[in-house]
């Protein structure tokens, strides 16, 4: 099943830091949904804290994130209790358990030759559809920065232009017929 804009997003239920978590629980709520290679690497060390910092902002918009690496709950803890105490960052939000692969297969990102999930940022609306979808290689870091301000301009409705940012104006539609 391919990932595409506007569809229904995969759904999946999988083990986490938070307990057993489907897609389906969060209807109702934006979801960000970030897939990372593998626990304690150097760059998803860095990612998971900086999404932990602006997990406010994300909550403030009916947003929920959820990470996911084809690691197992028990590494993720140990994982994220390494990255609090090194950090200072507190992380709330739940890291999904993909050991089987489900998640990364159905959202197109595992990788066969390394057998890691490479990175992926999927941006699931309130109705469960796929709004954004932006894969990584696995050496490039993401900025949460412009992952915030894709959701806000999804969820403003309107057209926005290169380098909008939230309170510039929005863009007119085309014109569809000469009056």
């Amino acid at each position: 099943m391919a990932v595409k804009i506007g569809a229904p997003a995969p759904d999946f239920t999988l083990q986490s830091t938070k307990g057993k978590i489907s897609l389906s629980d969060y209807k109702g709520k934006w979801v960000v949904l970030f897939t990372h290679p593998a626990d304690f690497t150097p760059i998803c060390s860095t990612e998971i804290p900086e999404f932990a910092r602006r997990a406010k902002e994300f909550a403030e918009l009916n947003c929920q994130l959820l990470g996911a690496s084809v690691d197992s709950v028990f590494s993720h803890i140990a994982w994220i209790q390494e990255l609090e105490k090194t950090t200072g960052v507190k992380i709330n939000f739940p890291i999904l358990a993909d050991i089987n692969k489900e998640l990364a297969k159905k959202y197109e990102v595992y990788d066969e030759e390394s057998g890691l999930t490479i990175r992926g940022v999927f941006i699931i609306d309130s109705e469960g559809k796929v709004q954004y979808a932006l894969y990584h290689p696995m050496n490039l870091g993401r900025s949460v920065v412009e992952i915030l301000r894709v959701l806000k301009a999804l969820q403003s409705g309107g057209l926005t232009p290169a380098e909008w940012k939230p309170g510039d104006p929005l863009l007119k539609p085309p014109k569809t017929k000469i009056d």
